[in-house]
């Protein structure tokens, strides 16, 4: 059951290695003042407004069986596709695929593909669900309500363009899953991360001035709000990481050196002791789980994987004695392919030098990943502007620029699956996810045209994407 109330705080606050600015400590303030009347309010506006756009809004149950036909099937794996196949969905699962057109069973809606290419539902590896699309004047100046609604919007709005899972590296978004799980708002499976976890001088350390120094006993804005957690004890990590799990992590987010929005943390800095970092890591394990360090100096790198980390968010600006470490010890790599400052929100001052850091960074990590093997899994992290959300997908067409049509549908559906699964008893959904086989969830996108050969298509998804399905219900079908 949905809970309102104080804690729908959290659904308004996010944070992450992008979204860190001093707006957001002042807007927290504001959502401290957020009531249940003004949250029944933003989800009323978010229902009707849905209402509005029958053709775009979340259905109601599933047929008990839902057939597509005459499909291209790409299975989330294989290097292409299969021709003239049916998939057929039951409840929120795949049940049967087919390549001798038998036909259908009774009682089954039919969708005929028309020789469009059927495919997994994408999954980001690194995304951000609240504030992604919130301006940071709207998250100082706006209403309550209307945050709300925004973030609830942008659900929605990355659904459907094709993303149906996203990895949350930053913020506690446990209540809106619980919201997108029970239906009460379209949007994409969440693997929540809860409160990022930093030191003081951190990334993700948003202290006003004022709040310095610390005061035993009490916490900051943006901790009251729940945005990151500081801690600067062996002790204090313990703590913090259990509090995130308890409320539903899957996996758990440390941030081990500077980052690029944060006003006092440079790229070069490291956070966290190797042995506050194994702290970390050994709770993690007790709860059959992981943590994932956010690091971009080599040194940092090299810390978390000293410390047991299985994957590294970013690295950008890793060295060949890095990577070849982190192939070695089979950890993950967690990144994004930023090409430009298109790919970011307006950037000033010490931000925009950053980010030009890892812009520069970005073909020489991409490289090392290449010749040494590393695991790579994809990821946006888009924030803070609605126009920067809407490049989610060309985010991934990035990627050209090192692999294969073939090798980027698989890195934005089974690979990412595969980190997604490292969660093991943490991981909040019982099926499979990235692939199309009998079992698996049926998440799927039926593209006009075909990505194997040209993969901008997915860069509009609104034009492009025919049918998107999560979990057995149609969210978008323009084939009638």
């Amino acid at each position: 059951m949905l809970r309102l109330g104080e804690k729908y705080r959290h659904l308004v606050h996010g944070g992450g290695c992008g979204c860190q600015s001093l707006q957001v400590q002042q807007a927290s303030l504001r959502l401290e003042r957020l009531t249940r009347r003004a949250l029944l309010a933003g989800i009323g506006a978010t229902l009707v407004a849905g209402t509005q756009r029958p053709a775009l809004a979340q259905a109601a149950d599933p047929p008990p069986k839902l057939l597509f036909r005459q499909a291209r099937l790409f299975d989330g794996r294989a290097a292409s596709a299969g021709a003239d196949r049916q998939v057929l969905v039951e409840g929120d699962r795949i049940a049967a695929i087919d390549g001798a057109n038998n036909p259908p069973p009774d009682g089954a809606t039919v969708i005929d593909c028309g020789g469009r290419l059927l495919m997994p539902g994408m999954i980001d590896a690194h995304w951000h669900t609240l504030f992604a699309a919130v301006p940071a004047q709207v998250a100082v100046t706006g209403d309550p309500g209307l945050i709300y609604t925004a973030s609830t919007a942008e659900a929605e709005r990355t659904l459907l363009r094709g993303f149906t899972t996203v990895r949350d590296l930053g913020g506690p978004v446990f209540t809106f899953k619980q919201a997108i799980d029970t239906g009460i708002i379209a949007g994409p499976r969440i693997y929540p991360s809860g409160a990022f976890i930093t030191t003081s001088g951190g990334h993700g350390d948003l202290r006003m001035l004022t709040e310095i120094p610390r005061k035993a006993g009490e916490l900051s804005i943006m901790e009251q709000a729940g945005g990151s957690m500081i801690a600067d004890s062996l002790g204090e990590v313990q703590l913090r990481v259990r509090e995130q799990l308890l409320q539903g992590a899957s996996q758990i987010k440390m941030m081990g050196g500077g980052g690029v929005s944060s006003p006092r943390s440079p790229l070069d800095m490291t956070s966290f002791s190797e042995e506050d970092l194994a702290a970390a890591v050994a709770v993690a394990r007790d709860w059959n789980t992981y943590v994932t360090v956010h690091a971009y100096a080599p040194q940092t790198v090299r810390r978390a994987i000293a410390a047991g980390a299985a994957c590294i968010e970013h690295a950008h600006l890793m060295d060949e004695e890095t990577a070849q470490q982190m192939a070695e010890k089979g950890i993950w790599l967690s990144t994004q392919p930023f090409q430009s400052t298109g790919d970011s929100a307006p950037l000033t001052g010490p931000s925009a030098v950053r980010f030009g850091q890892v812009i520069a960074g970005t073909p020489v990590i991409y490289g090392l990943a290449r010749k040494h093997g590393i695991k790579v899994a994809w990821g946006s992290d888009m924030l803070f502007s609605p126009t920067i959300t809407a490049r989610q997908s060309v985010m991934l067409t990035h990627l050209s620029e090192w692999y294969s049509n073939a090798d980027i549908l698989k890195a934005v559906t089974s690979t990412n699956a595969e980190l997604l699964a490292l969660s093991g008893p943490r991981n909040p959904y019982a099926a499979k996810l990235g692939i199309v086989e009998p079992g698996a969830f049926a998440d799927l996108l039926l593209v006009d045209g075909n990505p194997l050969e040209n993969i901008a298509l997915l860069e509009n998804p609104e034009k492009n994407l025919a049918v998107v399905m999560k979990g057995g219900r149609i969210h978008k079908n323009t084939l009638g």
